[in-house]
């Protein structure tokens, strides 16, 4: 729930007693008519992030013109389209899907209707092939004024999804029972202040949470995400909690074990990340005297794709969230969301985040590698244990990547293979080391008189466009290579 009864009890006089209807809120009483409100959704959502607003508000129940109280019949709850229910039909109706909420309450004795929309977030609100919008009391299509779709594409690269509202209207004790504050603290090794007020304050500096334009405060969707002691306190981030599945076999036929986090992201990430190693077989090892048991995976490889893949989820698509999936034989770990650099080049490029509060808040916490190391901590971890390299693939809205269990080089598929060259490559040229014969025979534990097998794993690479020598001209004992993207800057004379 976004707003509670009380919440609601005390912001309707409040928005009746306007002097008008505004780009953020509008009064009907007995209309309802779906596409209206479809209209009014992708309007009111889109001029709440243009003003700079928490919510957008259409209330029935309310005389636009006199903003009298008079009340409505109208029932969400039990309101078609078709032979779906008004909120299912609106739901996939709009696009990019948005998060509101349909109350009712009694005010006076006189019963209204509150819908509350959060504000658009990283593209207009649409409703079919149009977006529309408010200006003044009036409901336009977008495209008829320019000027302010400009104003909306700013609004949207100043306010980035972390800084949206998760709850709001809540008084001191209401936002310290809802976050996990002394988990902050500790993760940056703060001394916990003495009283509420430097407990709020510090929150508030990291924009965890805000003053309200009235009274009370708001959780932000950075400090939700992050703090929440229970995420299903917060409806619209319910979804974003991290589920564990673990599958019998290599299939998704049958699940043995699965598990929803319930705390925020930073709360709970060591616990989080001990239930998922849980999940792993291990390998053991009987020497002489003792019996040794060495993790399946490296465990910082799997911290570090797990903090990616919270960390760069796309958080406008909604009823999606991150998921680990382990398999016998692999672990594929899944997020909302196309990755907004090439999936070839995550080692090199400088690293970019669609959510730059949360991954810089979350470094800051020590929960995932500086800037831009972390794929190289994944890259050298996997070498290191002699495990194919990651497999990383996307569709319209997902990247998942695969980690797959160790296995000899012989059983490796040419794909596999040539990945974990490129890979190879691509370490040693951001760690200015030289890739050749020898050092694919140290990747691969091949034997120095096997030679032939590293020539030819780097011939398929250089083959599939992967690799290239670094000078084609040396000679075989001397030659070195370096990956495709490095061509041109490394090649001599260039």
């Amino acid at each position: 729930m976004i707003h509670s009864r009380d919440q609601l009890l005390h912001l309707v006089p409040e928005l009746t007693a306007l002097p008008a209807e505004t780009e953020w809120l509008e009064f009907k009483v007995d209309n309802t008519d779906p596409t209206m409100i479809a209209e009014r959704i992708s309007a009111l959502s889109n001029s709440a992030r243009i003003v700079g607003r928490d919510f957008g508000y259409l209330i029935w129940g309310v005389e636009d013109g006199t903003h009298r109280i008079v009340g409505t019949n109208f029932d969400p709850a039990t309101a078609r389209k078709g032979n779906e229910s008004l909120e299912a039909w609106l739901a996939h109706s709009l696009h990019p899907q948005v998060h509101f909420e349909f109350e009712t309450v009694q005010v006076s004795g006189i019963r209204l209707v509150v819908l509350t929309i959060v504000p658009a977030s990283f593209e207009p609100v649409r409703f079919g092939p149009t977006a529309y919008l408010r200006v003044g009391p009036t409901t336009q299509e977008l495209e008829r004024h320019p000027d302010y779709a400009r104003r909306l594409w700013r609004a949207f690269e100043q306010h980035g999804w972390e800084g949206g509202v998760a709850k709001e209207r809540l008084t001191d004790d209401e936002v310290l029972s809802l976050l996990d504050y002394p988990k902050y603290f500790e993760l940056l090794g703060l001394p916990l202040p003495e009283n509420r007020a430097g407990i709020l304050g510090a929150l508030e500096s990291d924009s965890l949470i805000g003053r309200m334009a009235g009274t009370g405060w708001k959780v932000t969707n950075l400090g939700a995400i992050l703090l929440a002691k229970k995420l299903t306190d917060f409806p619209s981030l319910a979804r974003k909690a991290l589920r564990v599945i673990r599958y019998d076999g290599v299939d998704r036929l049958r699940t043995t074990r699965e598990q929803v986090g319930a705390r925020g992201y930073a709360s709970g990430f060591e616990g989080l990340i001990d239930y998922v190693s849980a999940f792993f077989p291990a390998n053991e090892a009987i020497g002489a005297a003792l019996r040794t048991t060495t993790p399946l995976y490296p465990p910082l490889a799997i911290r570090e794709l797990i903090a990616n893949a919270l960390i760069h989820q796309d958080f406008a698509i909604t009823g999606a969230g991150p998921i680990v999936e382990v398999f016998d034989d692999r672990v594929e770990i899944s997020n909302p969301g196309v990755p907004i650099v090439d999936p070839a080049r995550l080692i090199d490029t400088p690293p970019r985040s669609r959510n730059e509060a949360l991954a810089a808040l979350m470094r800051r916490m020590g929960i995932c590698e500086e800037r831009g190391s972390g794929w190289d901590k994944v890259a050298f971890e996997v070498e290191f244990h002699q495990l194919p390299a990651p497999e990383v693939l996307t569709t319209s809205d997902t990247t998942r990547v695969t980690l797959l269990s160790p296995r000899p080089l012989i059983s490796m598929t040419p794909d596999e293979k040539a990945r974990a060259v490129y890979l190879h490559a691509c370490l040693n040229q951001v760690s200015r080391k030289d890739t050749t014969n020898s050092s694919v025979r140290q990747r691969f534990g091949i034997e120095e008189r096997n030679k032939a097998t590293a020539s030819r794993l780097l011939k398929d690479a250089v083959e599939r466009g992967l690799i290239a020598p670094y000078d084609p001209d040396a000679s075989p004992r001397l030659m070195k290579y370096i990956p495709f993207w490095a061509a041109d800057m490394s090649a001599p004379g260039g």
